[in-house]
């Protein structure tokens, strides 16, 4: 993940989400992802609106909102850091 945290993100995105558990290993990586990446994708997007929502029990899900109000979802249940690096990578290229 460390490409796309140093980049800027897309203009036709707007909007990025990701859910997840405190404590559940299922949401392991993406709480270690968040934890490794969320700074410096927030110093390189000042403006652009990255949201955590943590609830307990929900699976790990990321969403991206694009252009027109459209928004796809990935789940990131059981997936290591990189692998939700990965997601989000993917989230941002294809629309």
């Amino acid at each position: 993940m460390a490409a796309s945290a140093r980049r800027i993100f897309p203009a036709f995105v707007k909007e990025v989400r990701i859910t997840l558990c405190q404590r559940s290993p299922s949401s392991q990586g993406t709480r270690d992802f968040i934890e490794k990446n969320y700074v410096s994708i927030k110093k390189q997007n000042p403006k652009f609106p990255v949201m955590i929502r943590e609830c307990s029990g929900v699976q790990p899900k990321m969403f991206a909102r694009y252009d027109f109000g459209r928004e796809k979802q990935v789940s990131l249940a059981n997936m290591s850091s990189d692998e939700v690096g990965k997601a989000m990578e993917s989230l941002l290229t294809n629309a």
